[in-house]
C-alpha cells in the first residue's frame, strides 16, 4: 500500500517507501536502510511517545529482543524508543503471514503442515533460549517466505502490557483464542511463562490444518471460557502433529512441553509425548524472563541444524522438504535419560542460586558494607553474595549480607544526586522501581572460566567501573558498547 499524505517520509535513517500494515501496537512500513536494504520499520502509536514507563520497557525488550539467534526468526535490527514517535526496525521478510496463506489459499496438510510446526517450534526455541518469551503468538506474526518460516514481533507485546497507562485494567495484549488458560485464570499459575507460548503454537497450528482454533466460540468472552474449560477441538489435525497440539494445549502450564521437546518430537516422527511425571517446584517469584537451558551451546547447534531442514518453500503452494524422520533420537525413553546437569549461570539468572558480582577483567568483586555502601572484596564472605530476583524482563539484585537477621531486605540501587552524571550505588529498599530494577545485557563476551559477561544497566544509566574509587557508578551513557562487562560467579545454592 502507497503511504498516506499524513504518513511521515522518514524514521531515523530509514527511508519509508510503503505501508505494509497497521495493529494495535502502530503502522508497519516498507523502509530501507542508509545501504539500500530493505527493512521493515514498526512505527509505534504517538501516544506513548512521553510514557517514561513505555521508553524504559520497549528499551529493555528490544534490547532482549536482539539477543535471540536467527533460526525462523526476523531479527531485530534497531530501534529508538526516545523518538517521536518511537520505533522499531526488524528484519523485512518478503512473504505473507500464515493467516493471509490460509484465507486465500487454503488449509495446510500433509509435509506442509508439519514442516510449519517444526518452523514454530524452531523459533520459539531460539526465542526462550534467548530468556525472552513472545506473548502474542499468532498466525498474523508467522510469516512464511521463500526461505522458511519466520517468526515476529517476539517479546515486544511486554513493553505494551506493561504500560500501565496506556493498557486498561481488563485489557492484555494478545489474541484471545492464542492465549493459555493462565492469562485469565490465577489458579493456572496467573503468569505469562514460555508456556503460554507453548499453548499459542498448539492454536495456531491447529489453525492452519482447519482454519479455526480449537477453542472457537462466537465472542472472545465465549472463547475465553471455552478455553479455561472444555476440552480443544483438534478434529482435523493430522496426526502425528495433532498428538503434539493437544499435548501443548494441556490447561496447566506444567503439563505442556518446551519448545525443544516439541522441536524434538516433530523431527522424530514421534506421535505421542512421552516425559517424566513432573516435578512439584514451587513458582519463582514474578518471574517471566526464561532461564537459558542447560547445555546450551550444543541447544545451539541442535537448533541451527533444525532450522536447516525445517524450511519451507513457496511455488503456488507449499512444497515441503525431504524426510526427516529418524535422523533426531525419538521422545520415547526420555523419561528414562538421565537427569540434566545443573546449569549454575541459568540456575543464577532464575534467581535459584546465589553468586558474587566479579568484574569480567578479573580479581574485584562487590560486596555490601554495613553502611549500605558497595565496596570491593576480595568475593568471600555473606556481603560479597548476591541473588537476583527476577521482575519482569528485569532485576532486582538482593544482598545477602544480612542473611539470617531480621530486618527487610537490602538490594542494589542508586541514590541520584542533584546535577550529576553519575550516581554511586548503595543499599536500597527491594521495591521495584527505576532506581532498582537492573536490566542484563549478554556482551556476548566470556571470563577466563567460560562464564557469561553482563553489562548493567538502570533506567538512568550503565553500571561503569571507577578505577579511582575502586567502586562502580551508574553513570549516563547511551550505548552498552561502552558500558563496563560483569560475571557472576556461583556461590552454591541458597
Amino acid at each position: 500500500m502507497p503511504l498516506r499524505a499524513t504518513d511521515p517520509p522518514r524514521l531515523g535513517r530509514y527511508d519509508l517507501v510503503a505501508r505494509l500494515g497497521q495493529g494495535g501496537m502502530g503502522t508497519v512500513f516498507l523502509g530501507r536502510a542508509p545501504d539500500g536494504t530493505p527493512v521493515a520499520v514498526k512505527m509505534i502509536r504517538p501516544e506513548f511517545t512521553d510514557d517514561d514507563e513505555f521508553s524504559g520497557r520497549f528499551h529493555s525488550e528490544v534490547r532482549r529482543a536482539q539477543q535471540v539467534p536467527p533460526f525462523s526468526t526476523a531479527a531485530v535490527l534497531d530501534a529508538d524508543p526516545g523518538h517521536d514517535p518511537p520505533y522499531l526496525v526488524v528484519e523485512y521478510v518478503d512473504g505473507p503471514s500464515l493467516s493471509t496463506l490460509v484465507t486465500e489459499r487454503g488449509l495446510l496438510t500433509g509435509a506442509a503442515l508439519h514442516q510449519v510446526a517444526v518452523g514454530i517450534a524452531t523459533a520459539l526455541t531460539a526465542i526462550h533460549g534467548a530468556g525472552v518469551i513472545h506473548r502474542d503468538l499468532k498466525p498474523g506474526n508467522v510469516l512464511v517466505a521463500m526461505g522458511g518460516i519466520k517468526v515476529i514481533d517476539f517479546g515486544i507485546a511486554r513493553a505494551f502490557e506493561a504500560t500501565s497507562r496506556h493498557t486498561r485494567t481488563d485489557q492484555m495484549v494478545g489474541t484471545v483464542a492464542y492465549m493459555a488458560p493462565e492469562r485469565f485464570e490465577p489458579s493456572y499459575g496467573g503468569e505469562v511463562t514460555a508456556a503460554s507460548d507453548i499453548f499459542a503454537w498448539g492454536a495456531v497450528v491447529t489453525y492452519a490444518a482447519t482454519g479455526r482454533t480449537p477453542f472457537a466460540a462466537d465472542s472472545p468472552a465465549a472463547t475465553a471460557a471455552r478455553i479455561l474449560t472444555q476440552p480443544p477441538d483438534t478434529a482435523g489435525v493430522p496426526e502425528p502433529v495433532r498428538g503434539l497440539v493437544e499435548w501443548a494445549l494441556a490447561k496447566h502450564p506444567d503439563q505442556r512441553p518446551t519448545a525443544r521437546e516439541l522441536l524434538d518430537a516433530l523431527l522424530s516422527g514421534a506421535t505421542a509425548p512421552v516425559r517424566a511425571a513432573p516435578v512439584a517446584v514451587p513458582p519463582p517469584d514474578d518471574t517471566v524472563l526464561v532461564p537459558v537451558p542447560p547445555r546450551r551451546r550444543s541447544g545451539l547447534r541442535r537448533l541451527a541444524v533444525a532450522a536447516g531442514v525445517a524450511v519451507l518453500l513457496l511455488c503456488g503452494g507449499l512444497v515441503a522438504l525431504h524426510e526427516i524422520a529418524g535422523r533426531r533420537p525419538t521422545a520415547a525413553g526420555a523419561g528414562d535419560a538421565a537427569p540434566a546437569p545443573v546449569d549454575p549461570q541459568a540456575e543464577i539468572l532464575a534467581g535459584h542460586r546465589r553468586f558474587a558480582i566479579e568484574l569480567a577483567s578479573g580479581g574485584r568483586f562487590f560486596a555490601l558494607d554495613r553502611d549500605r555502601e558497595l565496596t570491593v572484596s576480595d568475593g568471600t564472605g555473606s556481603q560479597a553474595e548476591f541473588v537476583l530476583r527476577p521482575e519482569g524482563v528485569d532485576y532486582l539484585i538482593k544482598s545477602l549480607s544480612g542473611e539470617g537477621f531480621a530486618g527487610p531486605d537490602v538490594c542494589l540501587g542508586v541514590k541520584k544526586q542533584p546535577d550529576e552524571d553519575s550516581w554511586p550505588v548503595v543499599g536500597a529498599a527491594c521495591t521495584p522501581t527505576a532506581g532498582t530494577l537492573f536490566s542484563l545485557y549478554d556482551t556476548g563476551k566470556r571470563d577466563a572460566r567460560g562464564r557469561p559477561a553482563y553489562s548493567l544497566r538502570l533506567k538512568d544509566g550503565w553500571l561503569l567501573w571507577d578505577a579511582d574509587r575502586k567502586t562502580s557508578d551508574v553513570t549516563e551513557v547511551g550505548e552498552a558498547l561502552f558500558a563496563d562487562k560483569y560475571t557472576f560467579a556461583d556461590r552454591g545454592e541458597l
